[in-house]
Formats: C-alpha cells, sequence, structure tokens
C-alpha cells in the first residue's frame, strides 16, 4: 500500500479519453452535415473560445456558430450528437482497469479541466465518475486550482496522471515533494511536447494508460524500482 494519506489523480482528455479520435469524428461530422465553410468557423470559435477561456468548449462554439449561420436542422442535432456521444466507445484500453488498480493502493479521483457541461458529462456517461466513485474535480486551469484541490481531496501526497508533460512539471514546481508525476505518452500533446528540456521532467514515465495495470506501489513511489513492460 501506498501511504494512507495519498490521492492519485487522473487526468481524462487523452489520459482516459481518447480525445484525439473524438475531435476527429466530429470533424467529419461537422464537414458532412454543415459543409466546409461553416465547419471551418465553427473550429474558428473553438479556438478562440480556447484562448479566451484557456479550457475547450464544444457546446459554446455551437452556439457562436448559430449566430452566424441559418438555423438548420443538422445544426441543432449536432448538439444533440454532441451531448450523447457515446464516450464509454472512445476510452483507451485498459483505462478503467487501470484506475481499479491503483485503487487497490490508494484513492483515487479525477482532476480535469474543462467546461462546466460537456467535460462533466463525458466524464459521467464514460463511466469514469464510477469508477472513482464520484471523486471529480473539473477545473478551469488544474495548475491554478491547487488550492481547491487540496481543500477537495486533503491528503499529505499526490500523485498525478496527465499527458501534458509541461503542467506536470508546473505542478510539481508549485508542490514539490508532495506530487508525484506520472507521464502518459499518449495524444497529440505528449507527441509534441519536449519532454527532455522539461524542468523539472516527469518522476515516472508510462507508453499508454493500459500500462498502469502492471505496475505496483513501490514503482510509482520508488525511482530505483525497475520499470515494468510499457513504464519507465
Amino acid at each position: 500500500m501506498l501511504n494512507a494519506d495519498t490521492v492519485i489523480l487522473f487526468d481524462v482528455d487523452n489520459t482516459l479519453f481518447d480525445n484525439d479520435r473524438f475531435k476527429a469524428q466530429l470533424s467529419a461530422r461537422l464537414l458532412a452535415d454543415l459543409g466546409a465553410d461553416a465547419s471551418a468557423r465553427y473550429w474558428q470559435h473553438y479556438e478562440a473560445l480556447r484562448a479566451q477561456a484557456g479550457y475547450v468548449d464544444y457546446l459554446q462554439a455551437l452556439q457562436r456558430l448559430r449566430l452566424e449561420i441559418e438555423e438548420t436542422p443538422p445544426l441543432l442535432a449536432m448538439a444533440g450528437w454532441l451531448l450523447d456521444y457515446p464516450f464509454a466507445g472512445n476510452l483507451y484500453p485498459g483505462a478503467l482497469a487501470a484506475i481499479a488498480h491503483l485503487s487497490t493502493f490508494a484513492s483515487t479521483a479525477i482532476f480535469s479541466d474543462g467546461d462546466i457541461v460537456f467535460q462533466p458529462r463525458k466524464i459521467e456517461r464514460s463511466g469514469i465518475a464510477e469508477a472513482v466513485q464520484g471523486r471529480v474535480l473539473v477545473s478551469v486551469h488544474k495548475e491554478r486550482s491547487l488550492d481547491v484541490l487540496r481543500q477537495r481531496f486533503p491528503a499529505s501526497h499526490y500523485l498525478m496522471i496527465d499527458d501534458k508533460p509541461q503542467l506536470l512539471a508546473a505542478m510539481k514546481r508549485a508542490m514539490g515533494a508532495a506530487l508525484t508525476t506520472v507521464f502518459v505518452r499518449q495524444g497529440h500533446y505528449a507527441a509534441e511536447a519536449d519532454v527532455a528540456a522539461l524542468e523539472p521532467p516527469p518522476d515516472r514515465t508510462v507508453e499508454h494508460i493500459g500500462a498502469l495495470c502492471a505496475v505496483d506501489a513501490a514503482w510509482l513511489t520508488n525511482i530505483h524500482v525497475p520499470a515494468p513492460t510499457g513504464a519507465a
């Protein structure tokens, strides 16, 4: 067992949930149903909202597009497609099993960022919320919400599992020895990151979330313990 006063935190997008695949499906649906011009304008709103708020908001981007084009049945159907998306089908292999396995070592929770409607719905409908027994925190900016994290899930030590090594480094600089960082090398953020240039680097690295099903408590807490297959 880890220290009884430890919480293991999971990110969601491109850590447990294949968000790159979801975006590709959304892009194809927008193009097929609304056409190239409206599709391009949707993504312009998407990027503008992300720059403004610091997180993605698929539904608000659709609302902004609605103000610009005629309200058509395909446009209204797009909102339903987003809300009723089969989220569980886009979980990475081994995602829920990894949560279950690490739950045998310590309490687990979700620490994600995103909008106030779509992101919680994704976490609920995918089965992720149930896997962590409802311990879910969705913030605007994770690295700026560490006080909220400590209040919501008080512990002497945390493990953060995430696909964004830059975020892990920022959290580590803020929390120091109270945080162990685990980098999951999945998705486009992970592929684009210059991990060697990060300070501090991740404490641990896995090539895919399913690799966490093979780790033990010693690997999570002791950097001198050899890594299992798919982990470093």
